[in-house]
């Protein structure tokens, strides 16, 4: 059976007083003083123990360069930590720069403002109804339709008075003719008669009084031509 024998070196091991990593057996410590105190600092921590305010030992600025063959093997080795450490950081910052390059470029989001509400107009001030009906085509459908308007109106009552003194009266109701759309209307007595007119485009204005007088030559020939009657109420409508 084979014996096993213990391997052994007569190096110490040293740690790191700044990073508290072990070194490497061909890592080299470089001494610092600090707080009335030796300490021992790896190649890649002396720029933090530099920082901190330690002090080099042997008082140079920068690790004494050594060309043993161990050394060099210990340096390539260390300049490979050093390089992927370098590589980590720039990619870091990199990483850091991107990041705030997109968000400079994100557009803010401007705070919603609260749609505003629109104002409804104020309501028109109510117009006066106007009643548009369709004109008969003929002077007879006219003149039933005028005697119709003045029947719902309060000149029966004007009428019907003075039928009761003067007795029935004659009625002439004709379109004229440079308006079509109007209906004049005569009520005649031997010593006093009115002159009405309606508006068969315009009902809602009503029966308007547009003259009167005591003699019946003031009248036009045509308008003493009577075609219609008034009743005891003073409602007027067509001869048969």
């Amino acid at each position: 059976m084979a014996s096993t024998r213990d391997i052994r070196t007569n190096q110490a091991d040293i740690s790191c007083d700044v990073c508290g990593r072990t070194l490497l057996r061909d890592e080299r410590a470089e001494p610092y003083l600090a707080g009335g105190e030796r300490r021992q600092v790896c190649e890649l921590c002396t720029v933090r123990a530099q920082h901190e305010g330690w002090i080099r030992e042997d008082g140079g600025d920068e690790p004494t360069l050594r060309s043993s063959r161990q050394e060099g093997r210990g340096r390539g080795f260390l300049e490979k930590l050093r390089a992927r450490r370098e590589r980590a950081r720039e990619a870091a910052e990199e990483a850091a720069a991107a990041e705030a390059a997109e968000a400079a470029a994100r557009p803010r989001s401007e705070p919603r403002s609260e749609p505003q509400r629109e104002t409804a107009p104020p309501p028109d001030a109510p117009r006066r109804p106007r009643h548009v009906r369709a004109v008969p085509t003929n002077a007879e459908l006219k003149v039933e339709r005028a005697l119709e308007v003045f029947n719902a109106s309060e000149h029966t009552r004007t009428v019907g008075g003075i039928a009761r003194s003067l007795g029935a009266p004659a009625v002439s109701a004709r379109p004229l003719a440079d308006r079509p759309s109007v209906v004049g209307i005569a009520v005649m007595w031997e010593l006093s008669w009115y002159r009405f007119e309606i508006d068969l485009s315009d009902e809602a204005g009503g029966v308007r009084r547009v003259a009167q007088g005591a003699e019946l030559s003031e009248l036009e020939a045509d308008e003493r031509v009577a075609n219609a009657a008034a009743d005891e109420r003073g409602g007027l409508h067509l001869q048969a």
